[in-house]
């Protein structure tokens, strides 16, 4: 973008974008995540005086960092004036324009559909004239648009029609040529659909975006069709990002020896292994749970764990324990109880507890296990997933409702699956901690039927 620059801060395992943007000398942010050093440090690095940090709406999937950046910076942090706050900011409406230093020109222009109060950002060229970006948040998103029904279903169909009429605006009012910019889409439950693209012009999603090019009764009826299940956290979201986030506390949490990691395990805490599934399946402290960094880390715990119970975290090195640190704060998970670093051995030395493990194995093994012995096979994938192409007669008990559900489970050995190894795993770990007899299947569902397995399903009909 000649002049200006956009600086793309990814936070890839919650699926979103933040983004700084300056001319050399002023910067503004938008949709900061809570983690603010990041840009802190993007800010001194590069010589820029950030003036405005701007929030496209009140997110259901992160707490936000624009209150506790402006703070830290003096900029000022303009939120939509019909959000209803409990702390002091720069209230902005449909159709305000904000100057940012002698070149950028921030346009607010009211795009709800995600939200009620939802605001994207249009940014133009002070010399030219010429709008340049749109800084979409959760609106317009790449071959997709946020998601209307985070609100409750009484507020979908109202949102859903009132997304199709926001992308239109945005396709109206800018130059085929303007970049689009949006916070959700890149794995975010946010969004209604997936895309893997990287970038997007208005052009690009006037021919490749079903909101721009479905009349609205299509893009309705095929929006909500395609809706599934999203994370239990989200509930806590938007009230945390009303009352305004503080700026959250990274330093390390009290180390815990093993007899204090068993008496959590025994009291009913969580104590979680930080390691991958297959180091994990191969040795762990008996009773803790898998939520490897190398997957969907702070969404699946957040997604499943009770609100509020004590949290201690596992890892091989205090650098993986920093990273869970930085992912849980982003969904309000502030403070870990404890933390261990180290391996299975060092963490039940002493306890008179030796670690645990559990068989790992593959769709064809299963197969030929089926040929010699009744098992439980169950798939731990959303309900759609299941819907569409399943194991004929496995059980479906989707992961997030796992914890509360294994009474369910029908009794016996129980082969735990899902699409590639990861939720197959954490499930895994609560079956084991359950005392049953189990299998993680640690293989692509795509091999399933290759593996000679017999699939059900719509694809299958």
């Amino acid at each position: 973008m000649t002049d200006f620059t956009v600086v793309t801060i990814e936070t890839p395992t919650l699926g979103d974008r933040s983004y700084l943007v300056h001319d050399g000398e002023a910067a503004f942010a938008v949709d900061p995540q809570r983690d603010i050093d990041r840009v802190l440090a993007l800010l001194e690095d590069q010589g820029l005086r950030l003036t405005h940090v701007f929030e496209s709406h009140m997110h259901n999937d992160y707490l936000t960092g624009g209150l506790a950046l402006a703070r830290r910076t003096g900029a000022a942090y303009l939120v939509n004036a019909d959000d209803e706050v409990s702390f002091e900011r720069t209230p902005v409406r449909d159709g305000e324009v904000i100057e940012v230093g002698p070149r950028m020109r921030v346009t607010a222009v009211a795009t709800p559909g995600h939200t009620f109060t939802h605001l994207s950002y249009v940014l133009t060229d002070s010399a030219t004239g010429e709008r340049r970006a749109v800084f979409s948040g959760g609106s317009l998103l790449y071959g997709a648009t946020g998601r209307p029904d985070l609100l409750g279903p009484e507020h979908t169909n109202a949102l859903v029609r009132a997304q199709h009429a926001s992308a239109h605006r945005l396709a109206r009012m800018l130059p085929d040529s303007a970049e689009v910019f949006p916070t959700h889409g890149f794995g975010s439950f946010c969004s209604a659909t997936q895309s893997d693209a990287g970038s997007s012009t208005i052009g690009r999603e006037k021919t490749a975006n079903p909101v721009l090019t479905q009349d609205e009764e299509t893009y309705v009826r095929q929006l909500l069709d395609g809706l599934n299940a999203y994370p239990a956290y989200y509930a806590h979201m938007a009230p945390g990002n009303a009352a305004g986030p503080s700026e959250p506390d990274l330093s390390a949490p009290s180390q815990a020896d093993p007899a204090e990691l068993r008496r959590r395990i025994e009291a009913g805490e969580w104590v979680v292994d930080l390691r991958n599934r297959t180091v994990f399946a191969a040795g762990h402290v008996p009773g803790s749970l898998n939520f490897g960094l190398d997957g969907g880390f702070a969404t699946y715990l957040g997604w499943m764990i009770e609100w509020g119970t004590p949290l201690t975290l596992l890892g091989e090195t205090p650098g993986d324990v920093e990273t869970a640190q930085r992912e849980l704060v982003r969904i309000g998970i502030d403070r870990p109880a404890a933390a261990a670093t180290g391996g299975p051995e060092d963490w039940t030395a002493g306890t008179g507890t030796k670690p645990a493990s559990f068989p790992v194995a593959t769709f064809a093994d299963l197969a030929q296990v089926r040929h010699h012995r009744p098992v439980t096979v169950l798939d731990v994938r959303r309900a759609d997933e299941h819907a569409a192409s399943r194991i004929d007669g496995a059980v479906n008990i989707p992961l997030h409702e796992l914890p509360k559900r294994t009474a369910d489970i029908p009794d016996g050995e129980v082969w735990v699956h899902c699409a590639g190894g990861y939720r197959a795993s954490v499930a895994a770990s609560f079956l084991a901690a359950a005392g049953r007899t189990l299998v993680a299947v640690d293989d692509g569902f795509g091999n399933a039927g290759q593996a000679g397995l017999p699939l059900a399903g719509a694809e299958h009909a």
